[in-house]
């Protein structure tokens, strides 16, 4: 195995390890935690991918302010409710005999596949991935509407909140 397999195969544990946690977690806190631990492993993986742009906004954008602030929000709304809320939910079985399916089933599917082993070709001298991803993003032919309509969404997403935030009871 090559070393960048290597770290992948580390770094894939690593997140599903702190993926389970995130969901099992019994304070808020741990959990936000292990999110910025999943989160930054597909940094990594980013990075293996030589999209360094998007490693570095992961980075920056989740783990440096998405995830901060979560962790400031429950910290500071959830005090009251520390020792009075059952954190578990009664449908855990179901859910983990689902997702022990979808596990079995996505291995299944993994060994069978012929790329699994296959490394990838590193990129071409003077490759720019942030001008590539800027074409991308503003050209009519890839991924300009999905682009204009995740900012409605957001722009839809700020108004709601600005409108509860305003909202008197």
């Amino acid at each position: 195995m090559e070393p960048t397999q290597i770290i992948f195969l580390v770094t894939a544990i690593m997140m599903l390890s702190s993926a389970v946690m995130v969901v099992s977690s019994r304070h808020l806190v741990h959990a936000a935690l292990w999110l910025i631990v999943t989160l930054f492993g597909a940094a990594v993986l980013f990075a293996l991918l030589e999209a360094t742009f998007i490693a570095v906004i992961q980075v920056v954008v989740y783990i440096g302010a998405i995830a901060i602030m979560f962790i400031f929000a429950v910290m500071l709304t959830r005090r009251e409710l520390r020792d009075s809320a059952d954190p578990w939910n009664k449908g855990w079985p179901v859910a983990l005999a689902l997702t022990a399916v979808v596990a079995v089933t996505l291995g299944s599917f993994l060994l069978k596949w012929d790329g699994l082993l296959k490394t990838s070709q590193p990129m071409a001298e003077g490759y720019d991935s942030v001008a590539s991803l800027g074409t991308a993003l503003i050209s009519p032919d890839a991924f300009v509407l999905p682009f204009e309509v995740a900012s409605v969404l957001l722009l839809a997403a700020l108004l709601g909140s600005v409108y509860v935030a305003m909202n008197k009871k």
